[in-house]
């Protein structure tokens, strides 16, 4: 199956099993360790209220980047699915740095790798993720994205960040991971 095909799927599922696999942009990156799940159903998604200029790529082709600005400071990363339900995508909340960590530190102004991709904004920073990466091709150059192998454990539980739709349990991770943005509730 091609990379746009395995995208294509529900968001909750592509969202678990994103966990695991490798992303890099220009060569830096790492593994997938932490994500959430959107679809336009969601009163927490950006797509909630239809498509609109800031939200257009969520409603574009499937395995397209959707970048948007959150507190007017950070951006955040977004990988647009599910072919049936246009407006559907997954946030990459936290890697773990594998590639390029110098280069991540020298963007993100610290060594300390558990503080470099723990975060939509950090991971951003990291990997130069910016608006102008907004409807880019996952399948194509800068990015890298690869599905690897689930992990040993899988962590489930509500999203954090947002007030509607809080509860709802479509935040994936690697159980105990020192890399996520915020330990899961057990």
């Amino acid at each position: 199956m091609n990379l746009t095909d395995w995208l294509a799927r529900d968001a909750v599922k592509v969202a678990r099993d994103l966990i695991g696999a490798r992303l890099l942009v220009d060569g830096v990156g790492g593994t997938i360790v932490e994500t959430e799940a959107y679809d336009p159903a969601d009163p927490a998604s950006h797509s909630f209220s239809g498509p609109r200029p800031r939200n257009a790529a969520m409603f574009g082709p499937v395995g397209r980047a959707y970048v948007y600005r959150i507190y007017g400071a950070h951006w955040c990363f977004n990988i647009v699915c599910d072919r049936a339900r246009p407006g559907s995508a997954v946030l990459i909340r936290a890697l773990q740095p594998t590639d390029g960590e110098d280069v991540m530190a020298g963007r993100r102004g610290t060594a300390d790798p558990r503080n470099l991709c723990s975060g939509p904004g950090k991971l951003c920073q990291a990997l130069a993720i910016d608006k102008a990466l907004d409807h880019a091709p996952l399948d194509a150059p800068p990015f890298v994205l690869e599905p690897g192998p689930p992990p040993a454990g899988l962590a489930i539980g509500p999203r954090i960040g947002i007030t509607k739709g809080a509860e709802t349990p479509w935040r994936f991770g690697v159980a105990g991971s020192p890399f996520l943005s915020r330990p899961f509730r057990t």
